[in-house]
């Protein structure tokens, strides 16, 4: 029980980075290119941890084969539910300007705009979740990752909110909200695959390391291009470097 509760603990606090990005993103009127910068530096940042403390660990328990199929399995339901959710309006949803349909210009997109910010942030609470199986301490690395990059996600996403027209009321219970269920997704990556087997627990590490590297291609990174342009790759391999150097400290 201690442990599952600090699996949930853990998972909150990564969360709350998003409601944190979505205060400064909602009430602050931040520059474009700022915004696309912390989006690039937090996209890097997320590259690291899904390298080395998702794949590489899947890797390590289950072998190739497990690896592959797992984040290949990831990768494609995160494209089907993502394309879904995109012809009802979500697919703009961590874009900071004005791409984001209102409510009157799509109805449903307010819904569809939630469920996507929930398909972003489960895979990424899970695995902080079944980092701490095996008697371990949670993976620092994996924490820090998804609280640097829940931080531009939040921020980006509630911007664009803003400029749709959506109501404060609906950003901030939106991502108080996914911050609440980030935490109950890191208790279900404990509880649930506690007694899973190495080469299943690595299949489905992988799984979820495969959603996150969809859900940076398709989400993250085509915002942090728009306003950082040419910056975009220095700034994205700066926060690839800082995760992997939290990695070995």
């Amino acid at each position: 029980m201690p442990e599952l509760l600090a699996a949930g603990g853990w998972g909150l606090l990564a969360g709350s980075a998003l409601l944190g990005g979505a205060l400064l993103g909602y009430l602050a009127r931040i520059p474009a290119w700022l915004v696309a910068a912390v989006m690039a530096f937090g996209s890097g940042v997320l590259l690291s941890a899904v390298s080395f403390e998702l794949i590489a660990e899947a890797h390590e328990r289950g072998g190739l084969v497990a690896t592959a199929a797992g984040a290949l399995a990831g990768a494609v339901a995160y494209t089907l539910a993502n394309v879904v959710l995109a012809r009802r309006g979500a697919r703009h949803r961590k874009r900071s300007g004005d791409q984001q349909p209102s409510e009157a210009e799509q109805s449903g997109s307010g819904t569809a705009i939630a469920l996507g910010a929930l398909l972003d942030g489960v895979p990424e609470s899970m695995v902080i979740g079944t980092s701490l199986l095996g008697g371990g301490s949670v993976s620092a690395v994996t924490v820090a990752a998804v609280f640097i990059s829940n931080v531009p996600e939040g921020l980006s996403s509630a911007s664009g909110m803003r400029r749709a027209g959506r109501s404060a009321r609906y950003v901030f219970a939106l991502w108080a909200g996914i911050a609440l269920i980030s935490g109950a997704a890191a208790m279900l990556g404990y509880g649930l695959l506690g007694g899973v087997p190495g080469p299943a627990l690595a299949a489905i590490t992988a799984l979820a390391g495969g959603a996150i590297l969809a859900m940076i291609a398709d989400t993250m990174i085509p915002e942090a291009f728009e306003g950082a342009h040419l910056w975009n790759g220095i700034i994205t391999v700066t926060g690839f470097l800082t995760a992997f150097a939290l990695s070995h400290l």
